[in-house]
């Protein structure tokens, strides 16, 4: 968990999408790609920490690697979680939306794998769907939890 670096051999999954007001979607998402594809390593950055010990540089620095490894061998999974608890200082997943923005483009230049799911009342869901299936019709785009870890299964293994 971040901010702790472990290397590892073999595909590598990251989990990203909103952390901040959204549900804890990664533990299910964990169980389901465990028991599906054990062999996969995977990294997720939501983590709990005691008051006071958060690093937000360690936290950013843990994630910049993590994605970029699982961009070189293993494939970036994309839960647009919709907003649960609202927060009135920051943009609802915004973290989320430039990272997806920089790993479209890492899609469309380098092949990267990338999967997207999109729960229902996310916002700005329709412009997401939209742009991917206009510029990354690779990128496969599902509704579900279940059916973006099925798809991250595929597109490693394929």
């Amino acid at each position: 968990m971040p901010p702790h670096f472990v290397e590892v051999e073999g595909p590598l999954v990251f989990l990203a999408g909103p952390i901040q007001g959204a549900a804890a979607w990664q533990r299910q998402a964990i169980r389901w790609l465990q028991e599906a594809a054990p062999e996969l390593h995977l990294a997720s950055p939501r983590q709990d920490y005691l008051p006071g010990t958060f690093d937000y540089e360690a936290q950013v620095d843990w994630e910049s690697h993590y994605l970029r490894r699982a961009g070189r061998d293993g494939a970036i999974l994309f839960w647009l979680a919709r907003e649960t608890e609202h927060r009135c200082d920051r943009a609802y997943s915004q973290t989320t939306r430039f990272e997806l923005a920089e790993w479209k483009v890492r899609h469309e230049r380098d092949g990267v794998r990338v999967v997207v799911g999109i729960e229902e009342g996310f916002s700005g869901a329709r412009y997401i769907r939209r742009r991917l299936g206009q510029d990354c019709p690779g990128i496969p785009v599902v509704g579900s939890l279940e059916a973006v870890c099925r798809a991250v299964v595929s597109a490693v293994f394929a």
